[in-house]
């Protein structure tokens, strides 16, 4: 079994996880590289967690961040990792900070907790980022990311919904 795990860690760890939502490019010359070396350089931010949600655009040799994080520094750090890129001449830095707050912490570790502990959504978080991540802003639930069926899609979003003092939850992951 503890090699069976290992294996699947090994794998998780290995897969892209952003293939379809967030990799967007213009098909350019060399944009096909670019894309790939920004992705690399976003997944292995040392801050990015399953709380934030990093997405871009390639167009040229310009690169537009997206998404929402949780830490400031992690907003300025994914720019300045993006920014020494080869090929890349300018950077937009289109990323949110979510609101500090005590209650949108909270709700982030109890819908953690609601998703991950269930069984078959469990093997999720085998990876360094787990690949179902939580928005949560002012209260309101976004799910981002990637599950292999409808069925896991479905299942985290109830358990989402059911965490008290959620208001809304927005069930946006990819199946694939």
């Amino acid at each position: 079994m503890k090699k069976l795990i290992g294996v699947l860690a090994l794998v998780a760890l290995t897969t892209p996880v952003w293939a379809d939502k967030h990799d967007k490019s213009d098909g350019g010359p060399g944009s096909n590289r670019l894309v790939k070396e920004v992705r690399h350089e976003l997944v292995t931010l040392p801050f990015y967690s399953v709380f934030d949600d990093l997405a871009y655009r390639v167009d040229g040799s310009t690169v537009t961040l997206l998404g929402y994080v949780t830490r400031p520094a992690l907003k300025s750090d994914a720019e300045s990792a993006v920014k020494h890129i080869e090929g890349v001449t300018n950077v937009v830095n289109n990323i949110e900070v979510l609101p500090l707050s005590p209650n949108d912490d909270q709700i982030r570790r109890a819908v953690y907790r609601a998703i991950y502990s269930q069984p078959g959504l469990d093997t999720y978080s085998l990876r360094a980022v787990p690949t179902i991540h939580i928005i949560v802003k002012n209260g309101h639930v976004t799910l981002t990311g990637a599950v292999g069926n409808q069925g896991d899609k479905d299942r985290a979003g109830i358990a989402a919904n059911g965490v008290p003092g959620v208001f809304s939850v927005k069930n946006d992951l990819q199946i694939g």
